[in-house]
């Protein structure tokens, strides 16, 4: 099956994951985790990204951005891809591919999900098990959000600046939010849109990318009663 090309809006956030090959760790030690670190850094500054969220986690990565350049996301992707496969092949002595294909991305709703999403990123490790609170896990923008630590990486979104009209408030107003795990119906949601290249967003953001890029921006509906008058409206024909 062709691959859906993916949405591309500068201006607008996007969720982006790269995983190890085969799911295979690809940071072990602090001075692997500080390299990535650094080279996102570099990236987003070279090529006009803002990274509002992320984590680096042993065998993969999230990061909630904006791109400015119709290119940006990609250009930063390879960027970081390639020296980071050079500086691992060479420090840990191996050859071959590190990267599980090319990077899994959806294009995010800023008012509606772009809060979620952060929430999402920065409690990967809470999920996988490594720690019990995003606050206990330091490759995250969490301690950036939500506590105020000093993270180059960080630039809020305009989402984030209405959670307060001080530093101090927009920090605790997203820390109680996070406390709240996301519903499991919103975390598969958000899964099921990066994983399958789908917007994420309201009904009226989709149609509104829709009418911007000439594609669906949701995959049709499947199966139920085409009779039904759910089914008709869900394609609007009612």
């Amino acid at each position: 099956m062709a691959r859906l090309p993916r949405f591309v809006m500068p201006g607008y956030p996007q969720h982006v994951i790269q995983r190890g090959n085969n799911r295979q760790q690809i940071l072990f030690e602090e001075e692997d985790y500080w390299f990535i670190w650094d080279k996102m850094g570099v990236a987003a500054e070279k090529f006009q990204c803002e990274i509002h969220a992320y984590v680096l986690m042993p065998n993969h990565f999230h990061l909630l951005l904006t791109p400015y350049l119709e290119n940006g996301i990609g250009k930063l992707m390879q960027y970081v891809g390639r020296y980071y496969v050079q500086y691992f092949n060479s420090r840990y002595d191996r050859t071959g591919t590190l990267w599980e294909g090319r990077y899994r991305a959806t294009l995010v709703d800023p008012k509606h999900y772009l809060l979620a999403v952060g929430h999402y990123v920065e409690a990967n490790a809470v999920r996988a098990g490594l720690v019990g609170t995003p606050g206990d896990y330091g490759w995250s923008s969490y301690g950036a959000n939500a506590e105020g630590m000093d993270d180059n990486l960080v630039t809020p979104h305009r989402e984030y600046e209405r959670l307060g009209r001080s530093a101090k408030a927009r920090r605790e107003a997203y820390a109680v939010q996070a406390e709240k795990p996301l519903p499991d119906a919103e975390l598969k949601q958000i899964r099921d849109c990066t994983n399958k290249a789908w917007v994420l967003g309201s009904p009226e953001f989709c149609s509104q990318i829709e009418g911007l890029l000439n594609r669906r921006a949701l995959p049709r509906p499947r199966g139920g009663d085409r009779r039904s008058e759910a089914y008709r409206r869900s394609v609007g024909r009612a």
